[in-house]
């Protein structure tokens, strides 16, 4: 059956119009980095002074909602057929969904974050055993529950309409419950999938030039090589041609391959680190900052004051809250092109639970030798290492037993995360541009891949990585709605489903 003319259209113009976008924002912050970065930094203050509450309530309302369907008798409820068995085996799925919805993020932030907590907490004295609690907590916040169900909301929505209904592989499918196909197809449907393949490039891009500057970083401590543009330009133009490449073998090879290499990888690292770290302080931080993390969960999840300073709360965590949001396209989409055959209640237990506790594991080790670092050195010399937050892991793995090789492990981890991150996306960019097409053409994923790293590459020579971040996170301040759009759609159908 061939596409019609209004399809063709829509194809066209959410292919083109994300590019276009992309391109005045690369040029503006080139040609004009000081009225770029000040009018991202403005949008990104309105959004978060004004609706920082939106983002609190929507993320909590996304764990519970995740949670309740999962005990529910929905949870039986397969996404696909009945009798359809899941693609991937449940190592490599989890491996996969983990590289593509954290991956890199952990390696740049276990040690940074912990760390910049404990210089500056909120509510406690810096270098304090109070603020050494509040630093695990608040990580495990920020990487734990709340960002999974996030993920999860489009994820399962999307792998339900897909699988179990047939529909196409994009983020306006999901709402022909509430819009009808037609709907879907016309201006609302078109402009959700813009706004999708937008936050995707923007997102994705940012965090391929920070994973550049950290890879650079850990090039110069293992093998003291210059940490300078040319370095970073080697560093994406190799890294673009292997994740193009994974990309375009597909899933069941390049990018199945990778994932479990990182999933390996990063077990291997952590145990190491571990070892040699402080064990005792690593077993009672967890155990401790768990049990407030749970304790203090609904408080925490809508910590703002009335009147008072919420400037840490939308520095970190409404700041976090944005940016897990303005990934939950690409991430969702991508979990759920690799969760087929999977039952709701397995779906949420992988991509939520597990994750979750996986990434609290990981901030009580690394965040651990961290805050021992804190401990030795003081707090103004953890003040000035997480100043720059790419060269924090390195720096505290040098005062470890086997730094050197921790350091050269992490470097090719960073390197096969970064990868993952990349061709999850690219390959999820071009099923967006193609009406939804689970097995894009290859001319999609080339040409995408090339437009997020150019883009990287584009931003790092204007320095302006941090206020396109800002742009994205502000550019998916729609999402919040589409994504309770996306639970009140999923919502709708289920209860069209015969379950005991």
């Amino acid at each position: 059956m061939k596409p019609s003319a209004t399809t063709s259209l829509g194809q066209k113009l959410t292919y083109l119009i994300p590019l276009i976008a992309v391109i005045i924002l690369t040029l503006w912050g080139i040609l004009s980095k000081e009225s770029f970065a000040a009018a991202a930094s403005s949008t990104l203050g309105f959004i978060t002074t004004n609706f920082g509450w939106a983002y609190l309530f929507s993320m909590l309302l996304f764990v519970i909602f995740a949670i309740g369907l999962a005990i529910s008798p929905y949870g039986k409820i397969k996404l696909g057929k009945d009798d359809d068995k899941p693609e991937f085996s449940t190592t490599s799925w989890f491996a996969m969904l983990f590289g593509a919805g954290m991956g890199i993020g952990l390696v740049f932030w276990g040690v940074a974050e912990p760390m910049s907590h404990y210089a500056a907490p909120l509510g406690a004295t810096p270098g304090t055993p109070e603020a050494a609690m509040f630093a695990l907590r608040a990580s495990f916040k920020h990487w734990g529950f709340h960002p999974w169900a996030n993920y999860s909301i489009i994820g399962l929505a999307l792998a339900y309409f897909q699988f179990r209904k047939g529909h196409k592989g994009l983020i306006s499918s999901i709402f022909i419950p509430l819009i009808g196909e037609k709907g879907a197809e016309g201006p609302i449907g078109k402009t959700i999938d813009i706004l999708a393949v937008f936050a995707t490039v923007a997102g994705v891009a940012t965090s391929l030039g920070l994973g550049t500057l950290q890879i650079n970083s850990g090039l110069n401590a293992v093998f003291g090589l210059p940490e300078n543009f040319m370095m970073q330009i080697i560093i994406i133009v190799v890294i673009t041609v292997i994740f193009i490449w994974t990309a375009v073998t597909g899933i069941d090879k390049g990018i199945k391959l990778l994932g479990d290499i990182n999933l390996y990888l990063a077990c291997g690292i952590l145990l190491l680190t571990f070892l040699v770290g402080p064990k005792l302080l690593m077993l009672t931080g967890f155990a401790g900052a768990f049990g407030e993390y749970l304790n203090y969960f609904f408080a925490d999840s809508l910590n703002y004051s009335i009147g008072g300073d919420n400037g840490w709360v939308n520095g970190w965590t409404v700041f976090y809250w944005a940016w897990w949001i303005a990934w939950a396209p690409f991430v969702g989409s991508f979990i759920a092109r690799i969760s087929k055959g999977r039952t709701i209640r397995e779906f949420i237990a992988g991509v939520i639970v597990a994750p979750a506790i996986t990434s609290m594991v990981w901030f009580a080790i690394f965040g651990g030798i961290g805050i021992d670092y804190g401990m030795k050195m003081g707090v103004e010399a953890t003040a000035a290492v997480v100043a720059k937050p790419e060269t924090a892991l390195f720096t505290v793995y040098s005062q470890l037993p086997l730094g050197m090789i921790l350091s050269a492990l992490t470097l090719i981890l960073l390197c096969t995360f970064f990868i993952t991150s990349a061709n999850s996306a690219t390959f999820v960019l071009g099923m967006f541009t193609s009406d939804g097409d689970l097995n894009p053409s290859n001319t999609k994923k080339i040409s995408w891949g090339l437009i997020q790293s150019a883009l990287a590459t584009a931003l790092l020579l204007a320095g302006g990585l941090g206020p396109l971040q800002t742009v994205s996170v502000a550019a998916a301040f729609p999402f919040i709605a589409i994504m309770l759009g996306a639970a009140l759609a999923l919502m709708k159908a289920l209860r069209e489903e015969k379950v005991t």
